[in-house]
C-alpha cells in the first residue's frame, strides 16, 4: 500500500462514500478454518480482492501474524501493501508503553508495516501515546469501552463520580489536537456507546463485537453514529472471513456475500 498525503480519516470517509459502507472487515487468519488447499496468503489476499469495493476499512490483528514471527510479520506487511491504496488499514495491535519503546512501536506500525491507524491502550497516559499522536496523517484508536464480557472489571470503576471509560472519552477529546484520535467502543454495549457519543460528538468509533460476539447491529449503529449518520467503523471478522458457503459456492464469494449483507444491515440501521 502506497503511503499518501491524505489522513486516515479522509481516506476512510472517501471509502465510506464510494462504497456506501461503514463496514470494517477484520483480517484474523485462523489456519484451522482456512479453506482446504488454500494458503493463508492466498486466502487473505483473495478476501481483500473480493470485498475491497464493499468495505470502508480493513483491520488485521497483529496477534494472528506474530506466532510465525518472521514469516508472519512479512505476510502482514505484504497484506497491508496488497490492500488498495484508497482503502485504509487499521492495525489492531493495542500498543501502550512509554518513551523510546512507544517511539519504536510507532515506527514499526506506521513506517515498517505501513498501517494508516492503530489501536492503543491509554492506561499509561498521554506520554505513551505521543509518538503515535504526533503523526497527524495517521489515526490512534484508544481502548475506551471494549466489547468483551470482562470490560467492566476496570472500565466501570468510578473516577470522580464517573466510570473510567467516560474519563477516557473526555481525555480523548483533550488529546485530539491533530484530529487523529478515535475510540474503541464495543457494539455489545449500546447504552455506553450512546453516552460516549454525547461526550465525543466528533471522534471516529471503531465498533467491534458484531457477528461472533453477538452485538446488535441496529442498536450499536443508532447509539454511536454521529450527527451526520456516520463516524463509526463497524467491525466484523470471523463472520465475513469464514462465512458459511452454499453448496458449490467459492469461499471468496461467500465472504463477499456476508460483507454485502452486513453492509446493507448497517445502512438500514442508519436510515431508520
Amino acid at each position: 500500500m502506497t503511503t499518501t498525503a491524505t489522513t486516515f480519516r479522509a481516506k476512510f470517509e472517501d471509502a465510506a462514500r464510494r462504497n456506501n459502507s461503514l463496514l470494517c472487515v477484520g483480517l484474523d487468519p485462523d489456519p484451522t478454518k482456512t479453506p482446504e488447499g488454500v494458503s493463508t496468503r492466498d486466502f487473505l489476499f483473495g478476501l481483500v480482492d473480493a470485498t475491497a469495493d464493499v468495505v470502508a476499512c480493513y483491520k488485521p490483528n497483529i496477534a494472528f501474524f506474530e506466532p510465525d514471527l518472521g514469516e508472519g510479520i512479512n505476510l502482514l506487511r505484504d497484506l497491508i501493501a496488497h490492500v488498495p491504496s484508497d482503502v485504509p488499514v487499521l492495525l489492531d495491535a493495542k500498543r501502550g508503553d512509554i518513551g523510546h519503546t512507544a517511539e519504536a512501536y510507532a515506527r514499526a506500525v506506521y513506517d515498517s508495516l505501513g498501517a494508516d491507524a492503530v489501536t492503543l491502550n491509554p492506561y499509561l497516559g498521554r506520554d505513551s501515546l505521543d509518538p503515535f499522536l504526533r503523526r497527524a496523517d495517521r489515526h490512534a484508536f484508544l481502548l475506551c469501552r471494549t466489547s468483551n464480557a470482562g470490560a467492566g472489571d476496570l472500565q466501570d470503576l468510578q473516577v470522580e463520580g464517573h466510570p473510567l471509560y467516560e474519563r477516557v472519552a473526555y481525555l480523548a477529546n483533550q488529546w485530539n489536537e491533530h484530529g487523529n484520535v478515535g475510540l474503541v467502543v464495543g457494539a455489545t454495549y449500546p447504552a455506553e456507546a450512546a453516552r460516549i457519543r454525547e461526550i465525543c460528538p466528533d471522534l471516529l468509533f471503531l465498533m467491534p463485537g458484531v457477528g461472533a460476539q453477538a452485538g446488535d447491529v441496529e442498536a450499536a449503529v443508532q447509539a454511536a453514529s454521529d450527527a451526520n449518520g456516520g463516524g463509526i467503523l463497524v467491525n466484523a471478522s470471523r463472520g465475513v472471513m469464514f462465512a458459511p458457503r452454499a453448496e458449490g459456492e467459492r469461499w471468496a464469494d461467500a465472504s463477499r456475500r456476508a460483507a454485502e449483507t452486513l453492509r446493507d444491515e448497517i445502512n438500514r440501521a442508519r436510515a431508520r
